[in-house]
């Protein structure tokens, strides 16, 4: 059993976190709103820190799973970051979805105080989460890998090494990028099945089954019939997540137009306060013009 750190107790993380200490790992948490980590604690066996620093204190594995580039770089970075409170040796696994840019920054600062940085973003959403179902892309060298594998598997239903570093958020701007598509698609496919006056839900019973299967439709097609989006992975992290993509397109020069039109389309339903909605709200946009 190994001594681990989790930084960023959200939807994703606390649960992530919980399922090391089940498996018996000696678990310390840190959350930007103490509450959270009290919660936490109140629940699993494991202890909170007030400071990343602290939390890092004597972990061999320090987890994070924040918002966005900025809040890796303040938890992990600074003084009270978890890098002040690391020993040589110590393994960052971040799970946040952030830039490959970040995950390269990480590890180069990592390298220099001889710590193992691997970028190790997450899809299965809170479900996946919960379930200790979740795919996990990473980035990183080999040993540091298989030294933390054991760790996310946790957590994880399928964990592999994607490459060297940067290589799991590329990987998971794939998967970002695929979700855009897939969710329009499906959007459209739905709303044109309705106003054809179909029975929308025995189309979906029956091409689920067939060549249009996604998870996409699989699990979102019921409550897009219905008009229900507030729940599942917040709009707002879409866009960011697709502005991450969309940055990187233009650095390696791929062309993104339909991730590019998508990312338009969810600002219009941001617009319309559906910042928290699922990203399925897409569908609103059809069904009410």
């Amino acid at each position: 059993m190994a001594k681990a750190a989790f930084i960023g107790l959200g939807v994703m993380g606390y649960k992530m976190a919980g399922h090391l200490a089940a498996k018996g790992h000696d678990v310390t948490v840190h959350n930007r709103t103490a509450a959270k980590a009290k919660a936490w604690t109140a629940e699993h066996k494991g202890r909170a820190a007030a400071t990343p620093r602290e939390a890092a204190q004597g972990a061999e594995f320090v987890f994070t799973c924040v918002g966005n580039d900025d809040d890796v770089r303040a938890v992990v970075l600074g003084p009270d970051g978890a890098f002040a409170g690391m020993a040589r040796g110590a393994v960052l696994v971040d799970h946040t979805t952030a830039s490959a840019g970040l995950a390269r920054e990480l590890a180069a600062e990592g390298s220099k105080r001889g710590f193992g940085v691997l970028d190790a973003p997450v899809s299965g959403g809170e479900a996946g989460a919960k379930n200790g179902r979740l795919t996990v892309m990473v980035g990183g060298a080999t040993p540091v890998f298989e030294r933390a594998k054991p760790l996310m598997d946790c957590y994880g239903i399928a964990v592999m090494l994607m490459g060297e570093t940067g290589a799991g958020q590329l990987t998971k701007m794939v998967n970002q990028i695929c979700i855009a598509g897939l969710v329009q698609a499906l959007a459209e496919g739905a709303n044109f099945a309705v106003r054809a006056g179909l029975d929308a839900t025995k189309v979906f019973q029956v091409i689920s089954k067939g060549a249009a299967q996604s998870w996409q439709m699989e699990n979102r097609h019921g409550t897009m019939l219905q008009g229900k989006y507030d729940f599942g992975f917040a709009v707002d992290w879409m866009r960011k997540d697709l502005g991450i993509c969309l940055a990187e397109a233009n650095r390696n020069g791929a062309r993104l137009p339909v991730t590019a039109l998508v990312d338009q389309f969810y600002k219009e339903v941001q617009l319309r306060g559906g910042n928290r909605y699922d990203t399925s709200s897409l569908m609103m946009l059809l069904a009410e013009p």
